[in-house]
């Protein structure tokens, strides 16, 4: 026999971080079970890995072409998934009037977003350990601290993040889409993600360098295939990178 109270309903909303964490996982499956996701952050830097690793295509310099080509492709598997596919998925998440809709639910604008990081860092961490896996199946041989990487992974994803949010936030989710896949071509290829960075002009190099890409891709190489100690300038490029985009997103994102 039941008590009396037994069935009572309790009204209020869930703990915070309970709220944050349920949306960080309910985005983060939605990111896996898109196609176009999965082609961006796992299908296309996996194939261009194998690829150009096994393939004498582009001279890469002295050394195995894996080792140059890794850290590169593990910078635009952050920007794959932090810019391009975080920009697509909330702009159409805006023009549907999803956002608008969370917005008004208990949990905070800002926790949405914290879900929405969370559910990208636990993307670039299986996306990590993929291109891993496979970076090692071809023969990679890296070096350097991995405190720095890591480093240099938390800030691009930040720096990517900010820029992704400011387009999704502030352009239609049609532009988004086309704009989000455009850079993400035209960095692939002037990014010194696959093709070295001293293959341009010495002027364009000056200018390709400041891009977050090319601080990324370029701070990943110092250190995973040079041994080099904490590449400072690139970290600073991505700082910069991260704040203005993040301060621009809050600033100018639009929830309507």
């Amino acid at each position: 026999m039941t008590t009396a109270g037994t069935y009572t309903p309790k009204p209020g909303a869930a703990p915070l971080p309970r709220m944050i964490g349920t949306q960080a996982v309910l985005e983060t499956k939605m990111l896996l079970r898109n196609g176009e996701q999965l082609l961006l952050t796992v299908v296309i830097p996996t194939l261009l890995l194998v690829l150009f690793s096994s393939m004498d295509i582009i001279d890469t310099g002295k050394g195995k072409a894996v080792d140059f080509l890794t850290p590169g492709i593990l910078a635009l598997a952050v920007m794959s998934t932090a810019f391009t596919g975080q920009a697509i998925a909330t702009g159409f998440e805006r023009r549907y009037g999803v956002l608008k809709r969370l917005a008004a639910s208990p949990l905070p604008r800002w926790g949405l977003m914290a879900a929405k990081t969370a559910s990208v860092l636990v993307t670039e961490a299986l996306q990590v350990v993929l291109l891993t896996v496979i970076a090692f199946a071809l023969g990679w041989s890296p070096h350097g601290n991995p405190l720095a990487v890591l480093l240099l992974l938390v800030l691009g994803t930040a720096a990517f993040s900010g820029l992704g949010l400011l387009m999704a936030g502030t352009l239609k989710a049609e532009a988004t889409l086309a704009a989000a896949n455009l850079v993400f071509l035209l960095l692939l290829v002037g990014g010194g993600v696959i093709v070295p960075l001293d293959k341009f002009p010495s002027g364009a190099q000056d200018v390709l360098g400041l891009l977050p890409i090319s601080a990324l891709s370029d701070g990943l190489r110092d250190v995973l295939q040079h041994g080099a100690g904490t590449p400072w300038a690139d970290l600073g490029i991505l700082a910069v990178w991260g704040v203005l985009g993040l301060a621009a997103a809050g600033r100018f994102f639009r929830w309507e």
